[in-house]
């Protein structure tokens, strides 16, 4: 609007809000939600620790594959995953490694690496699980390069 020749601004203030009561009615609807949902996300860590687990195998097995590519060789079982991320030596070596740090599984326990692998394998990757010792069932079950599949 134009008024003796200066523009005038009209600001609406029509603002609603909640009130206490539909505030409390939300409240108590997100703590309905939360004692139904929580149990079952609770229930899951040890599932996603094992995908973890068989995703970070996998990224093993191609930098494995990579390394292998470029030196012709597996790094051998005293090499270790170690060699990986820092150069042991070998020809064809890429200077930038293959991983960015030695891999651990999600239990912060050393993947267990051997090569040549058992039964003709060029190379086995193990995690012992959440107990951290060979085999086990449930949680506490290897995760192996082998038999990703299964899991």
């Amino acid at each position: 609007m134009k008024q003796n020749g200066a523009l005038q601004m009209t600001i609406k203030t029509n603002t609603k809000a909640f009130t206490l009561i539909e505030l409390m009615i939300v409240i108590v609807i997100l703590g309905l939600l939360a004692t139904v949902i929580m149990p079952k996300i609770m229930n899951r860590p040890a599932q996603a620790r094992r995908t973890k687990a068989l995703l970070e195998i996998k990224n093993i097995e191609a930098a494995l594959d990579q390394f292998h590519i470029d030196t012709q060789n597996y790094p051998t079982t005293s090499q270790g995953l170690a060699a990986l991320v820092s150069d042991p030596g070998v020809k064809g070596y890429n200077r930038d490694g293959y991983l960015p740090k030695a891999p651990v599984d999600p239990w912060d326990n050393p993947y267990v690496y051997l090569c040549p692998g058992r039964d003709g394998r060029k190379y086995d990757i193990i995690s012992y699980g959440k107990d951290g010792e060979e085999g086990g069932r449930d949680d506490d079950a290897d995760i192996v390069s082998w038999d990703l599949e299964k899991e």
